[in-house]
């Protein structure tokens, strides 16, 4: 069967522009799609304006293509749909600029403010405003986040929308998925991790900025581990209070705990050490000897040709005498070293 992928991040993507559009206000409708991002005004030039209309060319590509496959027809191909940035006129192109301007500031939020959104009210998501071009080649301004009412005559409103209902599935399927991971499904408390984890997504996940990084879910994975790990540094931290209180009472406590003492006694420490015995290695210069007389013998092969013995049984008494051996720690063995062929001559 071919392999479905449960989520991916174009559907991502499409969600959260949808859930930000709630807490947004616009002129006119197709303002909220925006072409480019740009940091500031500012940064609206011609390198800004010749990349926006490469990405609505494509974008009215892709929608001419798609629309020609739902009507039906067949053997289609992209290229045969291509829109030409050249057709494109930049008064029909919109900007997202990343700023503040239209956030309220609140100067006792922190008492040293390191950055610009620390010297304003603290929004569930970075605020922008959406730019356009108009026939004179200036800009003005057709949306806003965090906004309610027209772009002068307006006021700034926090709480006026709320996520798609999609985005809240996609949530839920997340954190479900990752729960069935094999480091994480055999806890008896995987439900509270996958409770935490969809509350976190639930308060961060507006927070994904698509001018840094277009991979909301790498963003959203890396929210449900530290979820996932919170979880378990607690439940591993009450568990040692609990063993703790079962030993004062002179109970057994569980299972790890009891593993843990008899680990740390020195009996089990002693037994670890003396379970195979003392490690011996022969020498060196031993061995080198054993070689040379074996070699002036021509019994230096691996192998008798006549009846295929192994050399050790066809050593003498006083040829193992020759080897001389010393007392290796375990601590002290070294892996060996493999030697990589087809570098001769190569630095």
């Amino acid at each position: 069967m071919r392999r479905v992928k449960y989520l991916n991040n174009r559907d991502l993507l499409i969600q959260i522009h949808k859930s930000k559009m709630t807490y947004s206000s616009f002129v006119d409708e197709g303002d909220e799609f925006f072409d480019v991002i740009v940091p500031a005004k500012e940064k609206i030039n011609i390198r800004s304006i010749a990349m926006a209309k490469k990405t609505r060319a494509k974008k009215l590509t892709q929608e001419a293509w798609e629309k020609a496959k739902e009507d039906g027809q067949k053997k289609i191909k992209l290229t045969d749909f291509t829109v030409s940035p050249r057709k494109i006129d930049k008064t029909d192109l919109v900007f997202r600029v990343m700023t503040f301007d239209h956030i309220p500031e609140d100067a006792d939020r922190k008492r040293n403010p390191k950055s610009v959104a620390d010297r304003h009210v603290k929004v569930n998501f970075p605020p922008y405003q959406h730019y356009k071009i108009d026939k004179k080649g200036k800009l003005y301004c057709v949306g806003k986040s965090h906004w309610e009412g027209g772009m002068s005559n307006g006021n700034f409103k926090l709480d006026g929308g709320k996520i798609t209902n999609e985005l809240a599935r996609m949530f839920m399927k997340l954190c479900e998925r990752y729960g069935t991971r094999a480091n994480w499904r055999g806890y008896t408390y995987n439900d509270e991790m996958q409770s935490q984890a969809l509350m976190q997504l639930s308060q961060i996940g507006l927070q994904f900025d698509e001018s840094k990084s277009e991979n909301p879910f790498a963003y959203y994975t890396a929210a449900i581990t530290n979820s996932f790990t919170r979880i378990l540094n607690i439940e591993k931290k009450n568990q040692n209070i609990r063993d703790d209180l079962l030993e004062q009472e002179h109970m057994k406590p569980s299972f790890t705990r009891q593993n843990a003492n008899e680990l740390a006694t020195e009996s089990y420490q002693k037994k670890v050490k003396s379970l195979h015995g003392a490690v011996r290695m022969a020498t060196k210069t031993s061995i080198k000897e054993l070689n040379k007389k074996l070699k002036k013998e021509k019994r230096n092969k691996m192998r008798d040709e006549d009846d295929d013995k192994k050399i050790t049984d066809t050593l003498h008494n006083d040829e193992h005498e020759m080897l001389k051996y010393k007392d290796i720690k375990p601590e002290d063995i070294k892996p060996p070293v493999m030697k990589t062929w087809g570098t001769r001559g190569k630095k």
